[in-house]
């Protein structure tokens, strides 16, 4: 209930701001476009999920290996010219029968489930061989994803693994000890060049850029601002009438902040904490550990995301496309979330059952 009022609401601020862009550039005919789009994701959203929900999550697990390397497949495909589209200098999507999806969005969910059905292959503790092998399987997708490019993706993906090494109890000098040298040895890289410290600066102070990579964050706390307790009421947005780049995707948040203000945002963070919450009581009431892992990591994914793209919209993180779960408009995202939010039921149905025979 908590995933559909998010999408609920998250789809009506879709039409609202897309409907805003549109009129602005008269063009009344792509008012309802792509609205249409967000329904029609979301019934083969529904209809992904019902199929993973039908399969159970440990066949699926089981067919980890496969899924990844079709994921793999698709990944190479977006990178040969003719094939992958290409928006803003990237190479992310695939059209297919006039939609595009981003491979990378399943990349978040296939490399934990292989992950777990790695881990669940182990008779014994994982070693650092073996650590290394999964590693060097996975490095071939994550390799295509940072050549797009997406650094985000790589990131989300990277923590999400960490989160697993953790739940596993992977010995932390096998991948904890790794990651700090390599964030120290980066950072001491990235302080000497000049782009980095022009970046950290508008990160800091977007006012100092505002016709080039601070003008996005720095428009956005204009709308959140600006919509003070109650907001400006829905549909009365000033952002989104071509202020605000990304109105309708990664800063939709902040249109939504302008139109229903703060109560209106505390709400929506109530709504992906109960998100969160229930999924960690799935978690908690599997009866055995590929559902608990499993319930765990794609909780933690959704709710990381969202905490990503809440973070960049109120300013306390770097500028980064990352989609708010159920939310914001993106096709791939919402299947993928379909998926994740299906294997955290396909757990609790194990629970149910589990309990009934008992």
């Amino acid at each position: 209930m908590c995933v559909v009022c998010l999408f609920a609401v998250g789809s009506l601020m879709v039409f609202n701001t897309t409907a805003a862009e549109a009129l602005e550039s008269a063009l009344p005919e792509e008012t309802h476009r792509a609205f249409g789009r967000q329904i029609l994701f979301a019934v083969m959203g529904i209809g992904a999920g019902s199929a993973v929900y039908a399969l159970g999550y440990k066949r699926i697990i089981q067919l980890s290996p496969y899924l990844l390397v079709g994921c793999t497949i698709f990944l190479i495909l977006v990178l040969i010219p003719g094939v992958g589209r290409q928006i803003n200098g990237a190479s992310r999507w695939l059209e297919i029968g006039g939609f595009s999806l981003q491979p990378s969005e399943f990349a978040k969910l296939f490399i934990p489930l292989f992950y777990i059905y790695a881990f669940d292959k182990m008779n014994g503790p994982i070693c650092l061989r073996h650590l290394v092998g999964f590693m060097l399987i996975i490095g071939a997708p994550l390799f295509l994803i940072l050549i797009e490019p997406d650094n985000g993706t790589v990131a989300i993906i990277m923590t999400t693994l960490m989160a697993l090494f953790y739940l596993t109890r992977i010995r932390w000098v096998f991948w904890g000890l790794p990651v700090l040298v390599m964030a120290m040895i980066g950072g001491s890289l990235a302080a000497n060049m000049p782009h980095v410290r022009s970046r950290i600066q508008i990160y800091l102070n977007p006012e100092l850029d505002l016709r080039g990579k601070g003008h996005q964050p720095y428009q956005a706390k204009i709308a959140a601002g600006s919509g003070r307790v109650w907001g400006r009421g829905p549909g009365e947005s000033l952002q989104k009438q071509g202020y605000l780049p990304e109105a309708r995707s990664d800063y939709i948040a902040a249109i939504f902040a302008e139109e229903f203000g703060f109560i209106g945002i505390l709400s929506l963070i109530v709504l992906l904490m109960a998100m969160t919450t229930l999924g960690l009581r799935v978690a908690r009431a599997a009866k055995e550990r590929q559902g608990f892992f499993l319930a765990v990591i794609m909780t933690f994914l959704l709710s990381f995301q969202a905490f990503l793209n809440l973070g960049v919209v109120s300013g306390l993180l770097p500028s980064k496309g990352t989609n708010l779960p159920f939310f914001s408009q993106g096709g791939s995202s919402l299947l993928a979330g379909c998926i994740a939010l299906s294997l955290i039921l396909s757990v609790g149905r194990i629970k149910e059952k589990y309990v009934e025979k008992a």
